[in-house]
């Protein structure tokens, strides 16, 4: 805090421009802090321009409407990105007003603003026209309204998020992409009216998606899931896992038309076999993360496919494999990706596994964490001998205690002390 003197005199020998350029670097804390300093501080931390990106989720979550109302006003045209995120008490009066105050926005988080209804999108769509980037996770009260809404107001949208929003179904869908088929990426995760009818219309609509999530869309099949391969050849990402009806059609369809697939998550799809990632590792060479949890058919030949050729493999989870042996991770280990890029590993509920695995991931440089719950043929010494190689590595093992045997002669049962705990 300034004295009035040196305030005063910091405000004659800088220009106000060199004064507000230095608040434009402030966060929204600081800014409000220098507001009470004094008047000239007030009207220059409160200028418009300081404001063009608030996130109020690590601030305040517990505002009420009439605070996005008064930042609406303070903002204007400047404000270009807003994160509302778990802001319970906002809903629709006050994004109304915030939309046609702010209509310069481009990105705007609403997750978990669970007031908000068809209304706030139809504010956006009147207003907001250059609107990029929306997420409206867990909102549950938007329905295809909200969609036809967008895709009439808001051309430019590239990125929408809808999880768990459930009363969408694939009429929102088709009105949505007929208007902003520029979608790079769509997360309908937890979307659990769609079908594979939904699928088609983006395959047909989107050729730019880039990312698509469609986790626990549980009647989503191989039909729709192709048809998103073969129109969205520049898809990087997809997340199907909890989609258990697939086959291995979808991992043939990715590897003939998805080449830059990067980011493949398919736990709990336990259809899916050893030839389909075969074909996929084949194709598919810029692979970086899988989650193959539960996958429960595959077993050594997947992990020979994907050390062969996916040189660039971060993140695999192969937690419930249970057909995975040392032999496989043997490969993974001398594999193109091991050296330099292979960060992440989970092996829980993997039986087979032994210590000799652990021998295997020595050379893994880049290692950071190794998941082993359940894995009943590892040992503390093993784990000690992996650390002395891999000294900064995170392993997150459990070694249950070994359970007394009954007492001779008592009537009284006896627990181990995790029995006790559960």
């Amino acid at each position: 805090m300034f004295s009035n003197n040196d305030e005063a005199a910091i405000n004659k020998k800088l220009p106000k421009e060199l004064l507000l350029r230095i608040f434009s670097f402030l966060d929204v804390v600081t800014l409000c802090r220098c507001a009470q300093v004094s008047r000239a501080w007030n009207v220059l931390a409160l200028d418009g321009s300081n404001w063009q990106r608030i996130d109020l989720f690590d601030f305040q979550r517990d505002i009420e409407g009439r605070v996005v109302e008064n930042i609406s006003k303070r903002c204007g045209g400047f404000l270009r990105k807003l994160s509302l995120r778990g802001c319970l008490g906002v809903g629709d009066n006050a994004l109304r007003t915030f939309a046609q105050n702010c209509r310069n926005i481009e990105v705007l988080n609403l997750n978990g603003c669970t007031k908000i209804t068809d209304a706030t999108c139809t504010s956006l769509s009147k207003f907001c026209s250059k609107l990029r980037h929306l997420d409206l996770a867990s909102c549950t009260s938007i329905t295809n309204l909200s969609l036809k809404a967008l895709s009439e107001g808001c051309p430019l949208l590239e990125q929408l998020i809808i999880s768990w929003c459930d009363q969408v179904t694939k009429d929102g869908i088709q009105a949505l992409v007929r208007g902003c088929g520029g979608l790079r990426a769509l997360s309908l995760k937890g979307c659990t009216q769609l079908e594979d009818e939904a699928l088609k219309f983006i395959g047909a609509h989107c050729p730019e998606l880039v990312t698509l999530n469609l986790q626990t869309c549980l009647q989503i099949t191989d039909d729709g899931l192709i048809t998103i391969c073969r129109g969205c050849h520049k898809l990087q990402s997809l997340c199907a896992s909890g989609c258990s009806n697939i086959t291995d059609a979808i991992l043939n369809a990715l590897g003939q038309n998805c080449p830059r697939l990067r980011i493949l998550e398919v736990a709990r799809c336990s259809q899916l076999t050893d030839v389909g990632f075969t074909t996929l590792a084949r194709n598919c060479h810029e692979l970086e993360k899988m989650d193959l949890e539960e996958c429960v058919q595959i077993t050594d030949s997947t992990l020979i496919q994907l050390s062969i050729h996916c040189p660039r493999l971060q993140v695999l989870s192969l937690s419930h494999c249970e057909l995975i042996t040392d032999d496989g991770i043997r490969h993974l280990g001398n594999g193109a990706c091991a050296h330099d890029r292979l960060e992440v590993i989970e092996l829980d509920n993997c039986p087979l596994i032994t210590d000799a695995s652990l021998e295997h991931l020595k050379s893994c440089h880049s290692l950071e964490r190794i998941e082993l719950y359940d894995c009943q043929q590892i040992t503390r010494a093993g784990i000690k001998r992996l650390r002395t190689h891999l000294p900064n590595i995170k392993v997150h093992a459990y070694f249950a205690p070994v359970t007394p045997p009954p007492s001779v002669g008592g009537s009284r049962q006896r627990f181990c002390r995790c029995c006790i705990i559960l």
